[in-house]
């Protein structure tokens, strides 16, 4: 499977942004996705995850109760829904994807090995 995420952009403090991961090649029915992101000088980090079927997710803390993650196996396709953004979640945001079994959901960033290409956010302030 391929990935590319994108909709990212530049936005302001406070405002909502929605990125999406579309796959190709391959149905993503299989694969545990998720969301990680990489800010200047930092090292890519866990975002989110999602299992197979979409029912379980798992956040890193700085997203709970303000991204959620989905996915829409029909139209391979997964989203981040991003609300109320600060600055300090300004980064290059990745989808990524690991098969998986039912109700898996996978956190370290070395567990995936499918990995699309990222779509920059920038928050000001």
């Amino acid at each position: 499977v391929q990935l590319q995420a994108f909709g990212g952009g530049l936005v302001q403090a406070g405002d909502s942004l929605r990125l999406s991961c579309k796959a190709s090649e391959r149905t993503i029915v299989p694969y545990v996705m998720g969301w990680f992101r990489q800010a200047p000088g930092k090292e890519r980090e866990f975002v989110a995850t999602i299992s197979r079927g979409g029912t379980v997710r798992d956040y890193a803390d700085f997203a709970k109760g303000r991204f959620t993650i989905s996915r829409e196996n029909a139209k391979n396709t997964v989203s981040l829904q991003m609300n109320n953004l600060k600055p300090e979640d300004t980064a290059v945001y990745y989808c990524a994807a690991k098969q998986g079994v039912t109700g898996q959901t996978i956190m370290p960033i070395d567990r995936y090995d499918v990995w699309g290409r990222g779509t920059l956010v920038t928050v000001s302030s």
